[in-house]
């Protein structure tokens, strides 16, 4: 495990544009939250901060530091072996609330926050609020919806009909995207077929890399870019990818077409707002990654811009107001999804 204060993260090239707009893009009204407590709040997280998941959280806690709604430091690459140490370190040097995730260490997490009743725990999770533990709430990144719509993209992308897609662990929190993603491609291309596999791992860049390949010899001509890794096959032999969570067409602008945007910020304020009113406990704060309440989005097409069969962009469009106003709702599927 490696503490690392915010202003040496500040010095990461990778996040800084994306902190930036975050920060921007969150600004409240001046003295929005003038008479309340700025809170102490501590990350854990198993993973870089660069990985893709783990960054949009921590954006959104620097943007939060950045409005003055809370203090802010975290600890990376924490095993879940110990994980429980480092909450209760946290909780016992007096943080008001402590965010992660605890997909591999449920049981011992929700142990440590039965014993610091006061302290707000906001924890990435495959499974529900408990109602008896108060102080827990859970969330996970429900972003089937651009996930769906950059499914259509792939569809109307791909000539081989071949879609090769590459993810960490089959969990409901990657699943339910892989599905969403594989409805939209079905939509422009009923007949198209997938390679799913996963790499057992949340960051093992070369192993993802390595996986596309494979999928490329087999005929891929698009692939899912669940991992870090896979744009890199992507580019390297002149194939498209579509991504997930993040946007890197930045850093691949000949392949990445669209993106899966994830925004933490309207989860994490939510919270804020509860632990600073006294209100908050245990919930599922999953649907405020719902496209409807602003927690995902379509990255824009930058480099692609004109590339994209004029079909596929009216439906994404028509799928968009949709989902929005309620009218279309992306399937949430979390079982583990399987080659054609």
């Amino acid at each position: 495990m490696r503490k690392t204060p915010f202003h040496i993260q500040s010095r990461r090239s990778f996040l800084k544009s994306s902190i930036a707009g975050a920060a921007v893009a969150v600004a409240l009204p001046a003295g929005a939250f003038a008479q309340a407590k700025v809170l102490k709040v501590a990350g854990i997280y198993t993973v870089p901060v660069e990985q893709q998941w783990v960054s949009r959280i921590h954006i959104a806690a620097v943007a939060a530091q950045e409005r003055g709604d809370i203090e802010y430091t975290y600890s990376e690459n924490t095993a879940n072996t110990d994980y429980p140490r480092v909450m209760r370190e946290y909780a016992e040097q007096g943080y008001d609330m402590i965010i992660g995730e605890i997909f591999g260490v449920e049981q011992e997490a929700r142990e440590v926050a039965a014993d610091y009743p006061d302290v707000a725990f906001l924890m990435g999770s495959s499974f529900k609020e408990d109602p008896a533990l108060a102080n827990l709430s859970v969330f996970d990144n429900y972003v089937q919806d651009a996930s769906y719509l950059s499914g259509i993209i792939a569809g109307a992308m791909s000539e081989s009909g071949k879609i090769g897609m590459v993810g960490g662990f089959p969990i409901p929190e990657v699943n339910r995207l892989m599905h969403a993603f594989m409805a939209g491609a079905k939509e422009m291309n009923p007949d198209i077929a997938f390679q799913v596999s996963f790499i057992g791992s949340w960051f093992d860049p070369p192993k993802a890399k390595e996986t596309a390949y494979a999928m490329i010899e087999n005929g891929a001509d698009l692939l899912y870019a669940e991992r870090f890794g896979v744009s890199d096959a992507a580019k390297e032999k002149g194939i498209l990818a579509i991504g997930n969570v993040i946007d890197t067409q930045p850093d691949y602008p000949d392949t990445v077409v669209a993106s899966a945007i994830w925004h933490f910020e309207p989860t994490l304020d939510a919270a804020i707002a509860k632990v600073q009113a006294g209100t908050f406990t245990a919930e599922d704060y999953g649907t405020y990654s719902f496209m409807k309440e602003g927690g995902c989005s379509l990255a824009p097409y930058g480099t692609f811009e004109g590339k994209i069969p004029q079909e596929a962009l009216d439906l994404v469009a028509k799928r968009t107001e949709e989902i929005k106003s309620g009218a279309y709702t992306v399937t949430i599927n979390d079982e583990e999804p399987k080659s054609s």
